[in-house]
């Protein structure tokens, strides 16, 4: 299969975002999920309060390896989109970062003043061997790659199809 499609990463769970790391870019993602499987989701991303992107993003089952297909949309096909959502978006606060090796590590408080809010790391690899062979240069709690529940996709049903958020 063809890397072009494929997302290969590993996640942590964090305290707090990384404080020792030289800060790439900081914005806030609106998600929400049109379908869980298979997982089809849209995205707003906004900086100093204007919009600046809107994407669709489909993906397959897996942990550490899985097929992703995103594309950007049009402000116009995101709302048509959004409009057929009937809960409240997920909101991250999200912050890039540089790591010493050239890779990158996204960080994401989500849904920050809730009750349900946790903070995760992403590291996204050109191959899995790269991904197993990655020691983390910053403070983390536990790795999630494989643990289902920090899947976002099982916190939009935990906390919007239950109604809980």
């Amino acid at each position: 299969m063809s890397n072009q499609f494929m997302e290969i990463e590993r996640k942590f769970l964090l305290e707090s975002f990384p404080a020792n790391l030289p800060l790439k870019k900081q914005l806030n993602i609106y998600q929400a999920y049109l379908s869980i499987e298979p997982e089809v989701r849209i995205r707003r991303v906004e900086t100093d309060g204007k919009d600046v992107a809107y994407f669709l993003t489909i993906k397959s089952n897996g942990t550490l390896a899985r097929k992703e297909v995103e594309m950007s949309v049009s402000a116009e096909d995101f709302y048509a989109l959004a409009e057929m959502v009937p809960y409240s978006f997920i909101k991250k606060e999200y912050r890039l970062y540089e790591l010493p090796n050239g890779l990158r590590v996204e960080c994401s408080l989500v849904d920050g003043g809730s009750s349900f809010e946790f903070m995760y790391a992403e590291v996204e690899f050109p191959s899995v061997e790269e991904a197993e062979r990655f020691a983390p240069c910053f403070d983390y709690v536990g790795e999630i790659t494989q643990c289902a529940d920090y899947k976002m996709k099982n916190y939009w049903k935990r906390t919007r199809l239950k109604g809980e958020l």
